[in-house]
């Protein structure tokens, strides 16, 4: 099932793939867990939300997010899934773009808010195929764009019908993962700490 979903997704953005290569999310020397394996390529096949006119911002291309205030995990929650032996039924989503530097917890996945809102169908099918229960978005704070993705993410949830799937985001985002001390930032990959004192 997922090969299937995979090869509509890629067919239906195929264009932007040329127009918006992605960047590697993990380095060479490390060995990606499987949701960087299954869902790495995702950002290369993202378009971009249509430029504004009128110098409003990105999200303005969008409908506002019915669900405005979506739970939350605190870091401290998010830790404990990542150390859980076994089957793994959650995935983070990190929303960043321009500002992706310093690191990203290990096993999460970029996927910049900008380009996220089309492909939040495919996204959805993709991740109850794979029988994920819940998505955790976050970007530098979780105050702006993960929030208003979780939202959209939990509206097309609602839209389903589907009890199953939550839609959260993580509590103060990557910086308060990175001012979690030593035991967050051993749980990144690509961690420079000199990109968080700017």
């Amino acid at each position: 099932m997922f090969s299937t979903s995979f090869v509509l997704f890629r067919r239906s953005i195929a264009d932007c793939s040329r127009l918006y290569p992605a960047r590697p999310i993990f380095s060479h020397t490390q060995q990606p867990t499987r949701p960087l394996l299954l869902f790495s390529s995702l950002r290369a096949m993202a378009c971009e939300a249509p430029p504004t006119t009128d110098g409003s911002p990105w999200y303005a291309a969008f409908p506002s997010p019915r669900t405005s205030k979506p739970g939350a995990r605190t870091k401290e929650e998010v830790l404990g899934l990542l150390q859980k032996e076994g089957h793994k039924d959650f995935v983070l989503v990190d929303l960043r773009r321009t500002d992706y530097e310093g690191g990203t917890i290990r096993g999460a996945i970029n996927l910049p808010a900008q380009s996220l809102y089309p492909t939040i169908p495919t996204l959805y099918e993709l991740f109850k195929a794979g029988n994920v229960k819940e998505v955790i978005w976050y970007c530098g704070s979780s105050a702006g764009r993960g929030t208003r993705a979780a939202g959209w993410f939990a509206d097309h949830i609602d839209d389903k019908g589907d009890t199953e799937m939550k839609s959260v985001i993580l509590e103060g985002g990557i910086k308060g993962w990175v001012k979690g001390g030593k035991e967050f930032t051993d749980s990144m990959i690509g961690y420079v700490e000199g990109a968080w004192s700017k």
